[in-house]
């Protein structure tokens, strides 16, 4: 288990809290998104009011401010040291050929705004069509291939913005 947990405030301040640093916050819960809480002779209203629990980020409002807050443990971040990201996945900004093939069809031109799994091209291997979708939302900047030509395995196909 975590020994410290990580707070990134507005992506710009970070402290490392420990289970003791809380246990010596002087807070109470005044209902169930809301605190109150007094730091050095002052008092503090907090309220949480956004919560992305899948990837601690969470939006407290304290005293009318709003601070955009997230927490991260010591799995978090070797995971992230590591250049992995749980539950998200890689943008891919150039499409390849899977396999060697002919262009059947191109249904997408320079400067289309596409939509995930919407289809860019077919391609034809080994007498089957195989309909090449894009991985996810974006533009496209480049079409590095034509109608009828072959390609082989690893060929740049398509480049996104």
């Amino acid at each position: 288990m975590s020994k410290s947990t990580k707070v990134t405030v507005n992506d710009l301040h970070q402290f490392n809290l420990t289970k003791e640093d809380v246990n010596l916050l002087d807070c109470v819960q005044s209902n169930p998104n809301s605190f109150h809480i007094i730091q050095n002779h002052k008092t503090l209203h907090a309220e949480i009011y956004k919560q992305d629990f899948q990837h601690k980020r969470y939006t407290v409002k304290i005293n009318g401010t709003d601070y955009n807050v997230n927490i991260s443990n010591d799995i978090d971040n070797l995971i992230d040291a590591m250049g992995l990201h749980i539950g998200t996945s890689k943008k891919f900004d150039t499409i390849i050929a899977p396999m060697p093939g002919l262009i059947l069809e191109i249904n997408v031109k320079p400067g289309d705004h596409v939509k995930t799994n919407e289809s860019l091209l077919i391609l034809e291997a080994m007498k089957m069509e195989n309909n090449i979708v894009a991985p996810h939302d974006g533009i496209i900047k480049s079409i590095e291939v034509k109608k009828g030509l072959t390609v082989n395995k690893g060929d740049l196909l398509i480049e996104f913005e």
